[in-house]
């Protein structure tokens, strides 16, 4: 529960007894590459923090093509926040890409957490703050960036995904297609 506890501690300072119970409420699970976490339809009910692998959340469009929203490797948090939020079924898929190890908070302990330690509620709200800021830049880059600057950028805020995630989940995430990513790779590969 270290890396948990040192994530939240990075916002707000628990004593020992908030940590206590803030342990209290959560557990883990382990999933094994290529287990689906959450399918479209589903409330999502957790959240989930890594401890260790790796996993992506995305969505598929009509003709079967797949839109990567977000990878999250050891340290990061993932969850459906549409469908966690509102308690509505989601339309996101979340999968696990690499082993991974997970804390698993339920919303209906998060709840109990900010009645029980009111620090927490900020905590989240840092947290939404953060993700609301990551995918606005991430829009932002979408429309203004080339497809180059945007793997560059990929590249830079997620260096030890490169090798281990398929490259056409690369090129979703970037927004092109799989072909066009091979070309622009062995572009910038001559360079």
């Amino acid at each position: 529960m270290k890396k948990i506890l040192d994530n939240i501690n990075k916002h707000v300072i628990l004593t020992a007894d908030e940590e206590d119970i803030f342990i209290s409420k959560v557990t883990i699970e382990n999933f094994k590459a290529k287990s689906m976490v959450l399918k479209p339809g589903d409330i999502c009910t957790k959240s989930y923090f890594i401890n260790s692998g790796i996993i992506r959340s995305f969505t598929v469009n009509d003709n079967s093509v797949e839109h990567v929203l977000n990878f999250s490797c050891e340290g990061w948090w993932i969850s459906d926040m549409y469908s966690y939020l509102t308690q509505k079924p989601g339309n996101l898929f979340i999968e696990v890409l690499e082993d991974a190890e997970v804390v698993v908070l339920s919303k209906e302990n998060q709840e109990l957490l900010y009645y029980e330690i009111s620090k927490l509620e900020r905590f989240f709200r840092i947290l939404i703050e953060n993700s609301l800021i990551a995918n606005q830049e991430r829009l932002m880059d979408n429309l203004s960036l080339s497809a180059e600057e945007r793997f560059e950028k990929f590249c830079s805020k997620y260096p030890t995904l490169i090798q281990k995630v398929p490259q056409k989940q690369i090129a979703s995430f970037i927004g092109v297609t799989p072909e066009f990513f091979s070309k622009m790779k062995a572009r910038l590969l001559k360079k």
